[in-house]
């Protein structure tokens, strides 16, 4: 469809509007390659500096990426809306989607009672000037987060509007575009287009099972990294957890950095088995994020935020002149959730069943021999030789899984599958299909 529309314009601001428009009507789709310079240059009878430009501004931007030999492309989701803005592609009904990276709905706690309780003990109406954190949130906040291993004892705290809001403001509040970030890689596909739409440059760290890799690290960091942004547990997609010794590691190198802003995500919260193990406070900037979305529902917007003075503050301040604050009602709705006995077993249970169904994936994967990440969290990583042949493969055998380019940079290729919906009876049929779509067409399969 792409190849059909036609790009208009004789300046480079009316260029890049107009590729605009082609992604906002849905014609250029994720990983469409926009043509060579030279030839839209020929093409329009523009200058090709002019089409550089234009394309450099789509860049700073975030709606394109560039890819070395294979040019200009559609990033995976661009900021634009559109009627083909969502990450993924439709998944049609008789295809298991195990691409999401959602929690299994079946396994969040139900809500009614408790949104009842909040709402009979609410009190009056709340006014403009009595919005904030709520002073009894942040004091039932600080000692469990502690007790998970938080450094929240001397920290200020607040909440914004989920994981990513918080990081935007962190990101804004210390950082300027053009500005590097080190990520981890393979990483969240929501950060990396985020650090796009900000018009900062993404340096990969590679990531194993036990975290960021020292050596990576120390390399982003002499790069000029500013800031860093690391998965404590349940990383995105590979489900590492980072383990003390790593963060010991880590943590005599941050602390020879004071100025980097460290920004450390605990998303996973309650459903994660491994206890989180941060790296900071070391330097003099940084921050903990950890999110209700996983372990109470997505629909549960609140992400408390731990961090040194100046950062909240910044945070805080900037929230004031713009959103505001994060809704009364959720947070008493949180504070409620968090006491609640009946719900706490529920997300107990709900991260044994996800731990059991993930170690169940990856032992079947290992005796069909194929290797699998997935030592925490909700995803489980299959490195693979070609993406495009393993997810093809996977959705004529019934199964939709996420291409591994939504999450890398440099880093080699693999699929993410979400164990959230599935279910153990399934993990065979699944591990079989896995193994015939990882696989080169003329490789024999081992007898079990």
């Amino acid at each position: 469809m792409a190849a059909q529309y036609q790009v208009s314009g004789d300046s480079a601001a009316s260029i890049s509007a107009s590729i605009e428009e082609g992604v906002r009507t849905g014609v250029w789709e994720f990983g469409t390659a926009l043509p060579p310079v030279r030839i839209l240059a020929e093409s329009l009878h523009v200058s090709p500096a002019t089409v550089a430009k234009a394309y450099q501004e789509l860049r700073q931007r975030g709606v394109v990426e560039t890819e070395g030999r294979r040019g200009t492309r559609i990033r995976s989701r661009p900021p634009v809306a559109g009627p083909r803005s969502a990450l993924r592609l439709p998944v049609p009904g008789d295809v298991r989607d195990l691409s999401s990276g959602e929690p299994d709905v079946r396994l969040l706690p139900p809500l009614g009672r408790a949104l009842r309780a909040v709402a009979e003990t609410n009190g009056p109406p709340q006014g403009y000037a009595s919005a904030a954190a709520m002073p009894e949130l942040i004091q039932a906040a600080r000692p469990r987060l502690v007790a998970d291993g938080i450094p929240a004892a001397d920290a200020d705290l607040t909440v914004t509007s989920g994981t990513l809001d918080a990081i935007e403001r962190l990101l804004t509040a210390h950082l300027r575009p053009g500005d590097a970030v080190a990520v981890e890689d393979p990483g969240w596909a929501n950060l990396l287009d985020l650090l796009a739409a900000l018009g900062l440059r993404p340096i990969p760290v590679a990531v194993d099972r036990e975290g960021p890799g020292v050596g990576a690290m120390e390399i982003a960091l002499q790069s000029g990294a500013r800031a860093a942004v690391i998965t404590v547990r349940a990383q995105n997609p590979i489900g590492a957890a980072v383990t003390e010794r790593r963060a010991q590691e880590l943590r005599a190198l941050f602390a020879r950095r004071p100025g980097v802003l460290l920004i450390e995500d605990d998303h996973a919260a309650e459903l994660a088995e491994q206890p989180p193990h941060c790296i900071g406070p070391v330097t003099g900037v940084w921050a903990v994020t950890r999110s209700a979305s996983k372990p109470f529902g997505p629909d549960l917007r609140i992400c408390l935020l731990a961090g040194d003075e100046a950062t909240i503050a910044r945070v805080v301040g900037r929230m004031r002149i713009g959103s505001g604050w994060v809704s009364t009602v959720l947070q008493r709705l949180l504070v409620h959730l968090w006491h609640d006995d009946e719900v706490t077993r529920a997300v107990a249970g709900a991260a044994e069943a996800y731990g059991l169904r993930r170690r169940a994936l990856r032992e079947a994967l290992r005796v069909r021999g194929l290797h699998a990440e997935g030592e925490t969290g909700i995803n489980v990583w299959v490195p693979v030789p070609d993406e495009t042949r393993a997810v093809g493969l996977m959705r004529e055998a019934g199964y939709a899984v996420a291409p591994g380019s939504l999450f890398r940079l440099s880093s080699p290729p693999g699929v993410r599958i979400s164990i959230g919906p599935l279910d153990e009876e399934e993990i065979p049929a699944l591990a079989d299909a896995v193994a015939t779509a990882v696989r080169p067409p003329s490789f024999a399969a081992p007898t079990r």
